[in-house]
């Protein structure tokens, strides 16, 4: 059975979109002075996440497909600008070490395939490489706008990163432009406990 941890509350999204990440943390109740600078780092990051995973952890991060499907959406999705029938997929992820066999990182993404060159997408489809390495690849322009941060428990999540149930799990959100367009909605997540 195919679980999916929503990306976001689909009705809504605020639209004030803050820059300062100590704000914007203290809004979500995470204590800013209790983050590393390397987790603070990940939360903000504009660039390719793997990238900057794998100068951390001095190993190559590969991806792990948990899921992926391409459906008409159900509902109009407010922070990809779309309606009711359009075509998407959705993905859930792992970036992983390559030498540990650790995994570092989940996410879960919504992609609008109409948006994406083809070549992209089919990529996308059939490789194992993360969509930041992609993007690089491809030339792709993009611009990254942080919809939301989150510290929650870890819940089902906590079987992949070996933690419990209740041990909590810091996320980001974020929309991926390009060519002036949402693309992409992804968020990440990864225990409170790593990357100190």
């Amino acid at each position: 059975m195919t679980t999916y941890v929503s990306i976001m509350p689909m009705q809504k999204i605020t639209d004030v979109f803050k820059t300062d990440l100590h704000e914007s943390l203290k809004d979500k109740q995470i204590d800013p002075s209790m983050l590393s600078p390397f987790q603070k780092i990940l939360l903000i990051a504009d660039g390719t996440l793997t990238n900057i995973l794998e100068v951390f952890l001095n190993e190559p991060i590969g991806v792990i497909k948990l899921s992926e499907e391409i459906i008409s959406v159900t509902e109009d999705i407010l922070p990809l600008e779309i309606k009711v029938g359009t075509e998407v997929m959705k993905r859930q992820i792992l970036l992983q070490g390559k030498i540990s066999q650790q995994n570092w990182l989940y996410a879960n993404s919504m992609i609008v395939l109409k948006r994406v060159e083809e070549k992209f997408r089919k990529k996308l489809i059939e490789s194992h490489i993360p969509i930041g390495k992609l993007w690089v690849k491809h030339k792709t322009e993009t611009f990254k706008e942080i919809v939301n941060y989150a510290k929650e428990p870890a819940g089902y999540l906590s079987d992949y990163f070996e933690i419990k149930e209740a041990d909590k799990l810091l996320s980001r959100t974020y929309r991926v432009f390009s060519n002036r367009q949402p693309v992409m909605m992804i968020t990440e997540k990864f225990p409170d406990n790593y990357f100190f």
